[in-house]
């Protein structure tokens, strides 16, 4: 039912997309809310389950890893509080599943700092009153009142918000809450689940075989173990469990979640970690694959055989036991490549006190962060979001105590923050810029002599400083703030709102540097994006320059390589 709904959702994520009330290329509702419910298709796709609990655990577990942009985090929350309600029940009456829907949309009120009437949260409570209201006779008696009163109140967030009422649609998140209440409904009335519009994957080629080929043999721990731990008592030392397994592998997640405990780890010692696991409580859903066996089915076209649990052993069907070697797998240390050698020094190397992880796009941008001491660049920003799984995946790879996280978008912030809590053998500071010229600053101002906290006002008060503004293009004809819009102009948007409508690109950011300058300004910085050539920035950066040189304004154009945006305007 779930996956019926999901991938309801996911085949008709443009028409959420197109509900977005800005009219700039950002695309950024349904693709994210499609791409986190996909995450949980696959978990429930994966191996037998044998009771609710287990598919409302897996469900919550998916999403929360998977979670993408704003609207993906509160879906998360949705299904995590749907899964608290559902804990230890192999099965479920309608009421109890009216009540799963009332306390997932408690939880996800509860997630947003400051709830708006008018969003998917309204939808989800209006829909939940709706189960609640039902005669209960059948799940499906609570789906149909679930999704009528839902409806409602999806057509009612156009007068609840001025910009959806300018706009004339519905909210993008309450459109895609009800996509998957309707996916649900629909497979309860046939019995035939919804099938995702998704293409098949495709053969990639002989060069695409031979860069999996190189992944395979790159592939440090072999298998990724995944599972949870029924506690035997709530006093468990979870953390003394972290510790301990923490050497044996990477992209390690210990969630501590009442009385569960959920693990995934990448390990060649997955007996090891179930061993100790053993140790706090009962597991279940064990899933061990061998991710070295998937790469070279990719290659070869064949299926990879699954890990089977022989006793103590974790033995692939088809293969014997090998020798433990240690964490680097497969070669003696005399024959390792150099590749092999830098990690083993890396190893080896102390951890420091402070590390940093960015979100960008665009190599000029990935580059710049770089050299200003970013150790990980997240790949994302405007249209694709990273989800929180890709964020922990990155700071776990971070050998450092703390580590400052800059999402550089208003909708990664949310997922910035979920991700802390999936993450648990450092501390983790998310410093809430959104965008570029704010993470510079931020980078420019870290001070080593402070401490973690010292620095994290130090870094959020430097990004308040900047002025920053942004220049795209309309995909939409629509009104806005009074102003109306036509598909193809020139947008540029300072602090969040659509401040320049016009039809020449040169003229929108001369319009723009201009309003930004004051008499306390030093420096402007340009990063042109990938659409712009770079003699045409070179000539705006002459002219520029030419007009601020009595007023000592240092002007510089930075190709920053970005997508969607033709240029980010930083003014000091």
């Amino acid at each position: 039912m779930i996956i019926s709904g999901a991938n309801n959702l996911y085949n008709n994520r443009e028409t959420v997309d197109d509900l977005n009330v800005f009219p700039v290329p950002d695309g950024d509702t349904g693709t994210n809310m499609s791409l986190t419910a996909a995450a949980m298709v696959e978990e429930l796709s994966a191996g037998e389950i044998k009771s609710i609990e287990k598919a409302a655990d897996k469900m919550a577990f998916a999403t929360l890893r998977g979670a993408r942009g704003n609207s993906g985090v509160i879906l998360s929350q949705l299904f995590k509080g749907m899964s608290k309600s559902l804990k230890g029940k192999d099965s479920c009456t309608p009421q109890e599943f009216a009540d799963a829907l009332d306390a997932g949309s408690k939880t996800a009120y509860k997630a947003v700092m400051k709830p708006t009437e008018g969003t998917i949260l309204t939808v989800a409570r209006v829909a939940a009153e709706g189960a609640a209201a039902s005669d209960k006779d059948s799940i499906e008696s609570v789906m149909e009142a679930a999704v009528e009163k839902g409806e409602a109140a999806l057509k009612h967030t156009t007068e609840q918000l001025p910009s959806l009422a300018e706009a004339g649609v519905v909210d993008a998140g309450g459109q895609g809450w009800m996509y998957i209440l309707e996916g649900a409904l629909q497979f309860l009335h046939t019995g035939k689940p919804i099938k995702s519009s998704a293409p098949e994957k495709k053969e990639r080629g002989a060069a695409a075989g031979t860069a999996q080929a190189k992944a395979s043999a790159n592939i440090r721990f072999k298998y990724c173990t995944e599972f949870i731990v029924e506690k035997k008592k709530n006093s468990v030392n979870v953390e003394k469990f972290r510790e301990t397994i923490k050497p044996k592998g990477n992209c390690m997640l210990v969630i501590d979640d009442d009385d569960v405990v959920k693990v995934h780890i990448h390990t060649n010692h997955p007996g090891f970690v179930i061993e100790e696991a053993i140790k706090m409580g009962e597991i279940m859903n064990l899933k061990i694959d061998n991710m070295k066996r998937q790469h070279n089915s990719i290659i070869n076209g064949t299926d990879a055989k699954p890990v089977a649990v022989a006793g103590k052993k974790l033995i692939a069907a088809d293969e014997a036991p090998e020798s433990d070697r240690g964490e680097d797998e497969d070669m003696p240390a005399s024959a390792e490549t150099k590749p092999q050698k830098k990690q083993r020094k890396a190893k080896t190397e102390e951890i420091r006190d402070f590390g940093f992880a960015a979100v960008c796009s665009g190599k000029g941008m990935a580059d710049m962060l770089k050299n200003l001491g970013a150790d990980r660049i997240i790949e994302g920003g405007q249209s694709m979001n990273p989800s929180a799984h890709d964020i922990v995946r990155a700071v776990s790879k971070i050998r450092a105590k703390t580590v400052f996280v800059f999402p550089n978008n208003k909708n990664i912030i949310m997922a910035a923050n979920q991700a802390i809590d999936l993450i648990s053998d450092k501390k983790v500071v998310v410093i809430p810029t959104v965008n570029i010229p704010q993470c510079v600053k931020s980078l420019m101002a870290f001070n080593p002599q402070r401490t973690a906290e010292e620095n994290e006002t130090l870094l959020t008060k430097a990004a308040d400083k900047v002025k920053a503004g942004h220049i795209t293009y309309a995909v939409r004809n629509t009104e806005i703030d009074g102003n109306h819009v036509s598909k193809g102009d020139i947008l540029g948007i300072t602090n969040g709102d659509i401040s320049y409508i016009g039809k020449d690109l040169d003229d929108v950011l001369v319009e723009m540097i201009a309003d930004y300058i004051d008499e306390d300004t030093e420096y402007v910085t340009v990063y042109y994006g990938k659409d712009i050539k770079p003699r045409n920035a070179a000539k705006l950066e002459e002219m520029l320059s030419r007009k601020y040189e009595e007023d000592e304004i240092e002007v510089s154009f930075k190709k920053g390589g970005q997508p969607l945006y033709y240029y980010i305007v930083s003014v000091e």
